[in-house]
């Protein structure tokens, strides 16, 4: 066991850091969207419960249902925005909070997608294979895809618009801009 330590402690800590330091960074984006998007999770939840049976808008489920999802998106963006990507690029809000809503409408197309095939296409009929097809399956697809296209489109890697090369901006002079940036309001 020894030797092992000894052959791990001869690796320049610099090349371990190449290495870890993307790794690191991605599992702290990953943590802290799972934050954010539970919180939002909550936030259209309860308002939406609210609003319905709150008496705000009796007998108005859709209503309520795009006010509380409005509300959750807003603060999500909000939160992404400042919080879980707080140290990448940014462009103009207008831009990313239309983005950022367009592609939570495309996640929630898989969402509907995944409902559909398992309803109609497979004859999964029940109360349950509609659970776990739209709020399972269609929900863990949408997160997923949410959060490729938020990094990619809405909060792009600082240097790279597509966000396709993703760099730790610890390694980079432009860091103080993107946390100068990210803490200024627009």
């Amino acid at each position: 066991m020894p030797e092992a330590a000894a052959e791990d402690s001869q690796v320049p800590v610099s090349l371990r850091e190449r290495f870890y330091a993307p790794i690191r960074a991605l599992v702290h984006e990953i943590a802290k969207f799972g934050i954010v998007g539970g919180l939002a999770f909550i936030i259209d939840v309860g308002l939406f419960n609210v609003l319905l049976y709150g008496g705000i808008l009796p007998d108005r489920p859709i209503t309520s249902k795009i006010v509380s999802v409005a509300v959750a998106t807003t603060f999500a963006y909000f939160a992404n925005r400042y919080w879980t990507f707080r140290h990448r690029a940014r462009t103009n809000m207008g831009r990313e909070y239309l983005l950022f809503f367009l592609l939570n409408g495309a996640a929630m197309v898989i969402s509907v997608a995944c409902l559909w095939i398992s309803h109609y296409l497979l004859g999964f009929d029940s109360a349950l294979a509609d659970n776990i097809s739209a709020n399972v399956i269609g929900v863990g697809l949408g997160t997923l895809f949410r959060f490729w296209s938020y990094r990619r489109w809405v909060f792009p890697a600082i240097g790279d618009p597509s966000g396709e090369f993703a760099t730790d901006p610890a390694d980079s002079a432009e860091a103080e801009l993107a946390e100068r940036d990210a803490s200024t309001p627009i």
